[in-house]
């Protein structure tokens, strides 16, 4: 709606809108933004009440929010007061008061800063995960090659409460059963283990814990091109790293609308199931091993264990394990299938049992402990792996590691809108790049 006033007609304001720099700058990022998606949205529920301002000008106003590195609502707020021709390119509905310079009330139009809030903490999740889709498909359309190898990685996020700062008193500060009031929704978890040397030469584990959220990304990244988010995903942060990788993965395959072919991250990524999506398809996860403390079993080429004499094991039988894969178990080779006669100095072989090992033997299962971790190939795909250590720089420039919620909701739409932000400066950079390139022919 463009207004008209006693200072301007409707095409003079028109035109002073189309002069504006600031509008000029977020209607060149807007429009890279697929927003048929969100009319799609808005249509389907057309029917159930009326919405006030449309679903696109609140999004458009966060977006706003993280490209400014706006971190409070109030800022955010008052950052639209002073732009009002950045409100009317908005689509916000306009409240027209002919008295105004530009024709409508500033302050009744843009929302209250509880409104804001709210509408943050309510915006659909699977709509903005269908705008980072839709950014994704624009960026494979323009990139080559985009999406064969994809990285995972987890960041830390800060709550907005007072057990994060040191600066202020706070009873039972790291007592996971305490909750804080500020955030009902965030969770003790450790940050950092490091080992401090001791003066008298020993060393003692310092351990840094925080009250917060984890962001799990799947990133990639082409030469010349640059870093992409694939997927995201939040959850509270006392979770480990593994459980990122189920709802990460299906997102990154649904975004792509492909399988990738190589995968990589670090050791909190070492699991048999995440060798097991790369290995039905041809391809390796370069992830470091994880033994979590036990004894590395030595295994023949096709997985095959050895025993502690260095003989390979006896195959018995097959089963279902509990932890959802097939299993294999290895019996004594001086033991079964019959007795050898020769004698062995473990324990075991003493009790008249022997040495017995189930192994895990799902193509992922026997990726993960027959990987060559110092092959060429190896080396390529985990190296990609620093595209999620710029990704989350880019998004701690853009304040997601502090953000000034107080509940998950609000932290999980912050940190879509963070990565939206991420991509679409991406794909104008891709844009272009293809421009150049096109015009050097």
């Amino acid at each position: 709606m463009i207004p008209e006033s006693y200072l301007f007609d409707q095409s003079t304001i028109m035109n002073i809108i189309d002069s504006d720099e600031v509008v000029q700058g977020y209607r060149s990022l807007f429009s890279l933004f697929d927003w048929s998606i969100v009319e799609r949205w808005e249509a389907e529920r057309a029917g159930q009440g009326s919405h006030g301002h449309p679903m696109s000008a609140y999004i458009k106003a966060f977006l706003v929010r993280i490209n400014q590195g706006i971190i409070y609502t109030s800022k955010l707020r008052k950052f639209l007061l002073d732009h009002p021709l950045l409100v009317i390119e908005l689509g916000f509905q306009l409240d027209l008061d002919f008295t105004s310079r530009y024709g409508f009330n500033y302050n009744t139009t843009v929302p209250s800063e509880v409104w804001l809030r709210a509408r943050l903490r309510t915006l659909d999740q699977n709509l903005l995960q269908d705008l980072l889709n839709a950014t994704v498909t624009d960026l494979k359309e323009e990139i080559p090659g985009l999406g064969e190898v994809i990285a995972y990685d987890v960041k830390h996020i800060y709550a907005w409460v007072k057990e994060n700062n040191n600066n202020v008193y706070a009873k039972e500060r790291y007592n996971k059963n305490h909750q804080p009031a500020g955030d009902p929704d965030c969770r003790l978890g450790v940050k950092k283990r490091s080992n401090q040397e001791k003066p008298d030469g020993t060393t003692k584990e310092e351990v840094k814990s925080l009250w917060g959220y984890g962001t799990g990304v799947v990133a990639g990244t082409v030469p010349d091109y640059g870093d992409v988010v694939f997927a995201e995903y939040t959850q509270p942060f006392n979770e480990n790293d593994i459980t990122y990788y189920r709802p990460l993965y299906k997102r990154a395959v649904t975004a792509l609308n492909a399988i990738p072919l190589h995968s990589t991250g670090d050791a909190g990524f070492d699991a048999w199931y995440t060798y097991d999506d790369m290995a039905r398809h041809g391809g390796i996860a370069a992830i470091p091993l994880n033994q979590h403390g036990h004894n590395i079993v030595k295994r023949d080429t096709d997985g095959t264990p050895f025993c502690s004499m260095g003989l390979r094991m006896q195959l018995k039988f097959q089963f279902n394990h509990p932890n959802g894969y097939r299993a294999q178990r290895y019996c004594c080779p001086l033991l079964y299938p019959e007795p050898t006669g020769q004698d062995c100095d473990h324990e075991q072989f003493k009790k008249g049992k022997g040495c017995v090992k189930d192994i895990n033997i799902e193509k992922g299962g026997i990726m993960r402990v027959t990987l060559d971790r110092t092959s060429p190939l190896y080396k390529v795909i985990y190296n990609q792996r620093t595209c999620c250590e710029r990704i989350n720089s880019q998004a701690q420039a853009l304040g997601i590691e502090n953000p000034k919620v107080r509940n998950i909701h609000s932290v999980r739409n912050l940190n879509t809108l963070t990565y939206l932000i991420i991509n679409v400066r991406a794909l104008k950079r891709a844009k272009s790049i293809n421009a150049e390139l096109l015009q050097m022919k």
